[in-house]
């Protein structure tokens, strides 16, 4: 093993080797950048939302799905969940600091997919102007 890569666990648990098959820094990515998980920390960057509100400013994805992300990035700690005791119950959702940082970087890429939409769509997809 050489100095300028080490591949032990303690190594990658300081900074991370995504690369590396059997850092957790693979399983992060891959729940954070799953569609979903995306758009909910997009959505999530304009402030607290209940369930409901979420489902509904990330059109398209079904309540199951919502949920398994919200407690994969609940445990991510991206997400933080409050519960009120009230009925009906009052569960809302917010970004913590580490979330904020992740989405404004997810932003940062949305909007560049945005701003090239046009070039990088494939000749077959393109949008009719």
């Amino acid at each position: 093993m050489s100095e300028a890569s080490p591949r032990t666990l303690a190594a990658m648990m300081d900074r991370g080797d995504v690369f590396a098959p059997d850092c957790p820094s693979r399983a992060v990515l891959k729940r954070i950048t799953s569609s979903w998980g995306l758009l909910v920390l997009v959505a999530l960057r304009d402030g607290t939302l209940r369930f409901s509100e979420l489902c509904r400013r990330v059109n398209g994805v079904s309540e199951r799905m919502l949920a398994q992300t919200l407690q994969q990035l609940e445990a991510h700690r991206l997400v933080e969940r409050r519960s009120y005791p009230v009925v009906p119950p009052h569960v809302e959702y917010s970004l913590t600091p580490l979330g904020q940082e992740a989405a404004a970087k997810v932003e940062d890429l949305i909007e560049w997919i945005q701003a090239n939409l046009a070039a990088l769509m494939p000749a077959s997809l393109e949008i009719a102007a």
